[in-house]
């Protein structure tokens, strides 16, 4: 039987494959980088989830892992900047390593405004790792990103923890979703 999820997406822009190769050599940068630190690892709820957790399965060194959840308002063509924070940290991050785990970054606004909500619990480093980075769109330029997976052109993607109206997550590639989908 034929998922009908597929019949929406218009292209595999990063087949299933070529994310695990990639998630893998992300996980040994970070080995080599964060050898003795201990890093704590901060998934952004919902979309980081599956990328978050193929990256700590990878990585060798002693890690821990926490979630943030916010709310980014506007529309994919546009962004208001406005962001409210829906779920904090567990664990208090005050002279610790942070690794920031974010499925995509867009305009970094999101990005933005979780990196000063950090910033303002004094860890000892902060820095971002991204999955996908969609830098035609970036308006907040001031970000730590260490680490990036794909630079990726301005399309509307899907799969691998990234959604529309809460589908497609659970696509173990990332795809670029059917125009008609999404302006329907």
């Amino acid at each position: 039987m034929t998922d009908p999820l597929l019949f929406d997406i218009a292209e595999v822009l990063i087949a299933s494959d070529r994310l695990q190769e990639r998630v893998g050599e992300l996980a040994r940068a970070i080995d080599r980088d964060y050898a003795a630190l201990r890093p704590v690892l901060v998934g952004v709820l919902r979309g980081s989830v599956y990328f978050l957790v193929d990256l700590s399965r990878q990585l060798r060194i002693p890690h821990e892992i926490d979630f943030m959840a916010i709310a980014a308002y506007g529309t994919r063509h546009a962004t208001t900047g406005a962001v409210r924070l829906l779920k904090d940290l567990e664990d208090e991050v005050t002279d610790r390593h942070v690794l920031l785990v974010e499925d995509i970054i867009d305009t970094g606004l999101t990005a933005s405004y979780l990196v000063r909500l950090l910033r303002a619990r004094r860890p000892a480093s902060l820095a971002i790792c991204t999955l996908l980075d969609k830098r035609t769109r970036r308006i907040a330029e001031d970000l730590p990103i260490r680490y990036v997976g794909f630079e990726i052109p301005d399309r509307f993607v899907v799969g691998y923890g990234l959604d529309f109206r809460q589908l497609y997550r659970n696509l173990p590639f990332v795809g670029v979703l059917r125009e008609e989908v999404f302006n329907d």
